[in-house]
Formats: structure tokens, C-alpha cells, sequence
């Protein structure tokens, strides 16, 4: 099987032909040695999903560009990820490209796209892919995303955890029909199933 790295460097490719400084640069930041979830098979998960859902994108370049720099900055430490990742994205690719790629960016910080950003819709569709994977896939999700906080204490883990996932459960979790029809149902049962663990209501931290 070919491991991620080259399968990515294909991807990137057969969408920018002739940039391979910059794929090696994104990929390298993927490749950061605290990243236990937000890593290159997250990032080849998303383009996967950005290809099952690209008859619902209006311009598919640019969400899949969108794709490779939504978490091309990330530290977990710090809640300005998406916006940093945004301002690379202006900063390295051409205007107005840049700008149309860092507009899809900022929306992967609340996965809320106006009713009629079908490009908003299928990027954000697509980064939470994961939430509709098998159970065995979504528990290792979970507890990649528990080690990328490991900072946190298990009851401020906890109580942010569990709203955020109280907040996806409320709606429908997708945007894009087929999102919904391919991964809702089964996403569902997988939050549901890591809130019942997790116990308790969700506490906004302060």
C-alpha cells in the first residue's frame, strides 16, 4: 500500500502541477510530531470525502485547496488555528485564489456555511468525515484527539468535549445531502455513543 505521504504528494499534484515546494511545506506541517489526529491521514480523509461530495461543489480547485490548508497551522494549545491557517493561505497562493481558499478555512472553525455556500458546505462536510466512520475508526479518532490534549485535565477535557459535541448532535450534523444521507446516521450513533461515555451535561468553560 502507498503510504500517505506519496499518495498525498499525488493529490496535490493533479490539483497544482507545479508546485511541489509548497505540497513539501504542507505536508511537513502535517507531519508535526504533536499532531496525533490532525495528520496526514486526516488530511487525505478530507480529500477523499471533498471527492465523494465534489458534484455538490461549485469550484472544486478551490476546496480542495481549501482541504490541504484548513489545518495547515495547528497547535493545540492556542483557539486561533483556523484564522493562522487562513492568513498561510493568502500568504502563499496567488490573489484572488488565496482569498477564495482562506474564506473556506475560516469556516472550518464553527463548520456553519451560509444555506447557500455549497463550497462551504462540502469543505466543512468533509472535515467532519470522521464523525460517520466505523465505531473502531471513530473510538481511535477520539482518543487521538484526547492525546492532542493532553494538557488538559480529564474534567476540563470533558466539559469542552462534550459540548462541542452536544452542539453537532442538536442539527443535522451535515450539510450536503449526500453527507447526510452517506455519514449522518452512522455519525450520530458514534457522537452519541462518545457523549454517553464521556457522562454527564456539557459545562462551557470559562
Amino acid at each position: 500500500m502507498t503510504d500517505p505521504y506519496a499518495r498525498l504528494l499525488d493529490r496535490w499534484r493533479s490539483v497544482v502541477p507545479d508546485a511541489d515546494d509548497l505540497a513539501r511545506d504542507l505536508l511537513s506541517r502535517y507531519g508535526e510530531s504533536h499532531r496525533l489526529y490532525h495528520d496526514h491521514r486526516h488530511l487525505l480523509e478530507v480529500l477523499d470525502a471533498v471527492d465523494e461530495l465534489a458534484g455538490s461543489a461549485g469550484d472544486l480547485r478551490v476546496v480542495r485547496l481549501a482541504a490541504w490548508f484548513h489545518d495547515a497551522v495547528y497547535d493545540p494549545r492556542t483557539g486561533d488555528n483556523e484564522e493562522r491557517s487562513a492568513v498561510l493561505a493568502t500568504a502563499m497562493l496567488p490573489a484572488p485564489l488565496g482569498d477564495a481558499v482562506a474564506r473556506l478555512v475560516r469556516l472550518t472553525t464553527m463548520h456553519a456555511p451560509g444555506s447557500s455556500d455549497i463550497d462551504g458546505a462540502v469543505l466543512c462536510d468533509a472535515d467532519l468525515v470522521v464523525l460517520g466512520a466505523t465505531p473502531q475508526r471513530y473510538a481511535a479518532y477520539a482518543a487521538d484527539v484526547r492525546r492532542e490534549y493532553a494538557h488538559v485535565t480529564d474534567d476540563a477535557f470533558r466539559a469542552a468535549r462534550s459540548q462541542i459535541l452536544h452542539q453537532l448532535v442538536r442539527g443535522s450534523i451535515y450539510t450536503t445531502e449526500t453527507a447526510r444521507r452517506r455519514w449522518g446516521a452512522q455519525a450520530k450513533r458514534n457522537v452519541e455513543r462518545e457523549l454517553s461515555e464521556l457522562g454527564g451535561d456539557a459545562v462551557p468553560l470559562r
